[in-house]
């Protein structure tokens, strides 16, 4: 199969899709890999290092996209790439569908068969290829946080793990998933008194046995979350229904209740925000204030340290991308149930249930795809 590696040109994303290692992996098996040229520069991978391991690097974007039966990406295609984008070609990336209705309805215009990171799901609920950049993400979250609570920033001018007498900053995480448990991690490591909200027992009293002592956990509910937000220094938005827009936990009218200065950090805005409040933001314009609120809502944290983001994602995409080069998509996903989660839209048809309810289209169920 050719493969293709184009440089993502979503603004201020630095990752890359393949490391030089994935690289070799696939061209080891026969496969051939076009990357266009300096697509890895930003994650600190250089032309060399490709082309030492077997790759082709091609001179633009249109070359990569017009040579390959495959496309592997980072972020979802922008507007730019729609046309690049041909019939029954594979694009493997992360799409968040129902988070934007005019690239749903470009890809379906598209005819192409789109596989979405962010859906593929294991037996036990769990999205391997979300998790790792969700684990950056998490991480990011409390340390982009910290930094918006300096007054500077215009935040309340509080550190967040405090001083020997002085309290350290309460930080409130809502959802108990891949990122609450990391945003946790983070700000219970830097001293801040914690509480993660969840609606799963099971999930809380899990969390509640490998966690610090300085981290609660509570049952979420409207009142539970009316009742923090006005005590909270930092609030993280850390919820995810796969495939689906995240429910709305924190509404306009909550945001005068909360203290000047408090700050915002909406994981969730991939997929529409849990912050009624929320719009994406980028790196060079991370936030901004609404009601004395700061508001911090990158939609692509994890490219800001595009070095670990890109090895992560490689490590976890690599063996699904071997399945798909290897056996074709359609043996490929009819062969893995997990892969075959990750179909959104195939040559004009919606195959998730999540993408269709979202903007109300017809949906095909997607086995009638891969017989």
């Amino acid at each position: 199969m050719i493969i293709g590696v184009p440089k993502e040109i979503k603004s201020d994303e630095n990752r890359v899709a393949l490391t030089p290692a994935g690289a070799k992996e696939l061209v080891k098996r026969g496969h051939t890999v076009n990357i266009q040229s300096t697509a890895g520069d930003g994650s600190g991978f250089k032309n060399e290092e490709y082309e030492y391991a077997g790759a082709s690097m091609l001179p633009t974007i249109e070359s990569v996209y017009e040579s390959a039966e495959m496309i592997i990406k980072v972020k979802e295609p922008i507007e730019p790439e729609y046309s690049l984008i041909k019939k029954d070609q594979l694009i493997f990336t992360y799409f968040h569908f129902a988070s934007y209705e005019p690239l749903t309805k470009a890809m379906i215009k598209s005819q192409s068969v789109c596989l979405a990171y962010e859906t593929v799901e294991l037996d036990d609920r769990s999205l391997p290829l979300l998790v790792p950049m969700s684990e950056v993400a998490g991480r990011m979250a409390v340390q982009e946080g910290a930094k918006y609570l300096e007054k500077p920033m215009k935040g309340r001018g509080i550190l967040l793990g405090g001083v020997p007498g002085v309290s350290p900053a309460k930080v409130l995480i809502l959802g108990g998933g891949v990122v609450g448990k990391q945003s946790a991690k983070m700000a219970a490591g830097m001293g801040a008194d914690v509480t993660i909200l969840d609606i799963n027992l099971s999930r809380l009293r899990y969390l509640a046995d490998v966690m610090a002592a300085n981290v609660k956990t509570l049952m979420s509910t409207e009142y539970s979350i009316r009742e923090l937000i006005q005590t909270h220094d930092l609030i993280v938005g850390a919820v995810l229904i796969p495939g689906a827009k995240a429910p709305l936990l924190i509404t306009r009218d909550m945001l005068k209740t909360m203290k000047p200065g408090t700050v915002l950090v909406d994981v969730a805005v991939d997929q529409g925000g849990c912050i009624e409040t929320c719009k994406p933001t980028t790196h060079q314009n991370p936030t901004y204030v609404i009601d004395d609120v700061v508001h911090y809502c990158v939609a692509n944290m994890p490219g800001a340290v595009p070095y670990t983001s890109t090895v992560a994602l490689t490590n976890a995409t690599l063996p699904y991308t071997l399945q798909l080069a290897d056996q074709g998509w359609k043996k490929a996903c009819a062969n893995n149930a997990e892969l075959k989660l990750g179909l959104n839209i195939i040559n004009g048809k919606v195959v998730y249930k999540g993408v269709a309810e979202a903007f109300n289209l017809s949906y095909e169920e997607v086995d009638s795809f891969l017989n």
